[in-house]
């Protein structure tokens, strides 16, 4: 029969709770920093409208503005093609934010037209985006974010073996009658 000592058995609990506390700190200080901010990139422009893009997890987010004092448009009238063909467009909380997906485009560069109707009158602007290879790729995730991720699942994993280890050797075996 196995016996465990409670000062064991003491230490094992310590261990887990300081390996939870510890991936919890872990944890709580990835979501406290904060993300760093897309860069921007200009896209197209012309004598009333300016357009530049930024890289989001969802796609290309376009911000076209006026050319004079840089203030969003107030219109909704967009419409996008890349290479020849129609892409949906969606309309973002922020005035004169568009969202282009780009999950179904090919990767590298391509040539955006871009018709804007806006002040009563409509702009066909045309631009190139080489766009990312991949969400990895792209810096979504850097190597400091993926290090974190890493470390937090080795924690979480020795604290589960801990576990499993303290459950069962704190359960007596059960005795046999070769033993008596």
């Amino acid at each position: 029969m196995k016996i465990t000592s409670r000062p064991a058995r003491r230490c094992r609990v310590k261990a887990a709770v300081l390996a939870a506390a510890l991936s919890l700190s872990l944890v709580a200080s990835a979501a406290d920093t904060p993300p760093t901010a897309a860069p921007t990139i200009p896209i197209a422009h012309s004598a009333l409208l300016t357009i530049n893009g930024t890289f989001s997890s969802s796609g290309l987010v376009l911000h076209i503005l006026h050319a004079a004092n840089q203030v969003p448009i107030d219109g909704r009238d967009v419409t996008v093609t890349v290479d020849g063909k129609n892409q949906p467009l969606t309309v973002q909380q922020e005035v004169g934010d568009f969202l282009l997906p780009t999950k179904d485009l090919s990767d590298g560069p391509q040539t955006l037209d871009i018709t804007v109707a806006h002040d009563g009158i409509r702009e066909i602007l045309t631009g190139k985006v080489a766009l990312p290879k991949s969400v990895f790729g792209s810096g979504m995730l850097d190597s400091s974010h993926k290090q974190m991720l890493w470390w937090v699942l080795n924690i979480g994993i020795v604290l589960v073996a801990v576990l499993a280890f303290s459950k069962r050797s704190s359960k007596p075996e059960k005795e046999t009658e070769e033993d008596e």
